[in-house]
């Protein structure tokens, strides 16, 4: 029997509406099959475990993602899958670092949530995380497991974790994967796509911990002053900085811009141009308005998310590498974040 460890960091997933007062309130995890007694039905050794406190997914913090990596950790050869039960709105970024984080992954971790509370009559909740148990147990004719990466699974579809972004606050397909196709879609049947799947690895499991933040995101915009520039790059402490920029990775051609990023370079600041657009991807020269960018220096980011831009520079910077091998390996394809 496969044996599946339920982690509850929190979220609306988790929720129940009090009979009183209306409000919504976490419920003990414990009982989890009073709340979706459908989760009986399977043919699984099902266990969960809770933060003590739940954490609103606005709240999440590298020490989090710290904190789950070290419980798949704890609890990697004791169980076939993992599924992480997160709030929606930042789920693309622990779904991101964790990706990271945990190198040499052989077994799935996916994770879900939902945009109305478990408790609630028309919760999406019970659909994810059903399929989501589904997914993290499912093995092929050889025995292994048929999805051995970092995943996110939310209305029907499976994507990617690293290559997502929450688009929609309302509607119950809240996430996207823009630049990688689904792994999986959910319906009379789960169909997966197995050529976008990627391959178990044979190695030992490395759980990396260490995680720089030291980093900004310095989104541009028309109009942006050379005081308020300024004010942004010269922040005490930076590493590194993602230039969210212009279609394909452009920027304004002022002198003084050029010249201040150029300062941050000199300094050692990494500069990591990742586009605004949601498709599409960075390519530094095609323009005149980013053939500056890459003469100075700037990394260009290929098609890689914000989210997943944030995460690797956190992972990178952690890892006290030098500033030239960091360069290198943000332009390559570590976990499958870029194409």
């Amino acid at each position: 029997m496969n044996k599946i460890l339920l982690i509850y960091t929190g979220g609306t997933i988790g929720m129940m509406q009090d009979v009183k007062s209306g409000s919504l309130k976490p419920f003990n995890f414990k009982h989890l099959t009073k709340q979706v007694p459908e989760l009986t039905r399977f043919q699984l050794d099902l266990h969960s475990v809770s933060f003590k406190k739940p954490i609103d997914s606005s709240n999440m913090h590298p020490r989090v993602w710290v904190e789950l990596a070290e419980t798949i950790e704890k609890n990697y050869n004791k169980y076939d899958g993992f599924v992480i039960l997160h709030g929606s709105d930042t789920m693309s970024y622990t779904a991101s670092a964790l990706s990271f984080m945990l190198e040499n992954l052989s077994k799935p971790v996916i994770l879900t949530g939902s945009q109305l509370p478990i408790g609630i009559i028309r919760t999406d909740g019970k659909e994810n995380l059903i399929t989501a148990i589904e997914i993290a147990a499912a093995k092929g004719k050889n025995g292994k497991p048929l999805v051995p990466e970092v995943a996110i699974y939310f209305e029907y579809e499976l994507y990617r974790g690293n290559r997502t972004l929450k688009y929609n606050s309302e509607h119950f397909d809240a996430f996207k994967s823009p630049n990688y196709p689904v792994l999986a879609e959910a319906g009379v049947h789960i169909n997966y796509n197995f050529n976008a799947i990627a391959n178990a690895s044979t190695k030992k499991l490395t759980v990396h911990k260490a995680l720089d933040n030291d980093i900004l995101v310095f989104n541009l915009f028309p109009g942006i002053s050379k005081k308020i520039t300024q004010s942004i790059l010269n922040t005490s402490d930076i590493k590194a900085i993602i230039l969210h920029s212009f279609g394909a990775g452009n920027a304004p051609t002022d002198e003084w811009f050029i010249d201040l990023l150029k300062k941050q370079i000199d300094k050692g600041v990494i500069i990591y141009n990742v586009t605004q657009c949601l498709e599409g991807r960075v390519i530094q020269g095609k323009y005149q308005t980013s053939v500056q960018l890459q003469k100075i220096g700037v990394v260009s980011g290929e098609d890689i998310t914000l989210e997943a831009a944030v995460t690797k520079l956190m992972f990178l910077l952690g890892q006290k590498l030098p500033l030239q091998k960091i360069k290198n390996l943000l332009g390559i394809n570590l976990r499958g974040e870029i194409s």
